[in-house]
């Protein structure tokens, strides 16, 4: 059977905290059931929250006391992994059946990480991505992830791996991606422009696979006590633009807009090769004789111990 159901789930962290965004993603449970989605991919920093416009008190050469204030909040709703979120989100894949991809803000000693976690129904937690290139501000608070969390791993709807946000628009990782033989492309994201679709539309056509990209929705920033300058309250600040991509580049499913959901689609693994006849973007469309990459997946620390 080459045909699977794939999700997906375009939702916001709530205000409140991590509690409340847990509990509003278990609540589609039934949802993922009824749908009988077997891969449902969620949004960047779901779990944990995307502080948008939140400034964290710094300015070139000053850290302000207020902006360490802000930053121990946000540390304190992120998660451990694993940790008692983990727990829940896995049993919410073993009971749906289906294999889930959710992003989450991650600590590890004293540091933050964006990353995407992915869940199976009888292994639950099996993979981390750690974001490997935080963009602009974002480097404020997230360490950098290294190579040795970029996993493709199989699944029923096939070969899933994650990019987050906008490490999509890194050719290099994406190579690296295609050449681990990924068939499914996930991709959370916060990143709700117009143009985000149709990036997601090259990566399907470039890579001959298929794209899930699940975004955030989040209320205007007077809901979410944020004080922007020049923002019109009734704008929602992020306003999602989930999409469902086939391997020709086709819309499948979306873009989801100003709504939260579950967007679903069929696909067809049979596709995937006859994409690729004319364009295997790692096989007989590449020339290893001009071009090669390297990748380095060892994991890096800053302390060794030997003994």
């Amino acid at each position: 059977m080459t045909i699977s159901t794939v999700a997906a789930l375009q939702l916001g962290s709530h205000p409140d905290g991590k509690h409340q965004t847990l509990e509003a993603i278990l609540a589609y449970e039934s949802e993922i059931k009824h749908s009988g989605a077997q891969l449902v991919v969620m949004p960047e920093a779901l779990l944990g929250g995307y502080p948008k416009g939140e400034i964290f008190g710094t300015y070139l050469g000053y850290r302000l006391p207020e902006g360490r204030e802000t930053f121990a909040r946000y540390f304190a709703n992120a998660i451990d992994v694993p940790g008692a979120e983990t727990a829940q989100l896995a049993g919410l894949a073993e009971r749906t059946g289906a294999h889930l991809v959710v992003g989450v803000i991650e600590r590890s000693g004293s540091s933050l990480f964006c990353s995407a976690l992915f869940f199976s129904p009888e292994e639950g937690l099996v993979g981390n991505h750690r974001k490997l290139m935080p963009t602009g501000s974002e480097r404020l608070i997230w360490g950098q992830g290294d190579g040795s969390t970029m996993p493709v791993l199989d699944t029923p709807a096939g070969k899933i791996g994650a990019a987050i946000c906008w490490e999509n628009y890194m050719p290099l990782l994406r190579t690296a991606m295609y050449a681990k033989g990924i068939e499914v492309w996930c991709a959370p994201t916060v990143d709700e422009r117009e143009n985000w679709p149709i990036s997601m539309r090259h990566i399907a056509q470039e890579g001959r696979c298929f794209v899930v990209s699940a975004c955030q929705i989040q209320p205007s920033p007077r809901e979410l006590g944020i004080s922007l300058e020049h923002w019109d309250d009734d704008r929602l600040l992020i306003s999602g633009n989930s999409v469902i991509v086939g391997p020709m580049g086709e819309i499948l499913a979306g873009p989801l807009k100003n709504v939260s959901g579950l967007l679903v689609a069929q696909i067809d693994s049979a596709e995937l090769l006859k994409a690729r006849y004319d364009f295997d973007v790692v096989g007989h469309y590449s020339r290893p004789d001009v071009f090669t990459l390297h990748v380095d997946e060892r994991a890096k620390t800053s302390v060794k111990f030997q003994h």
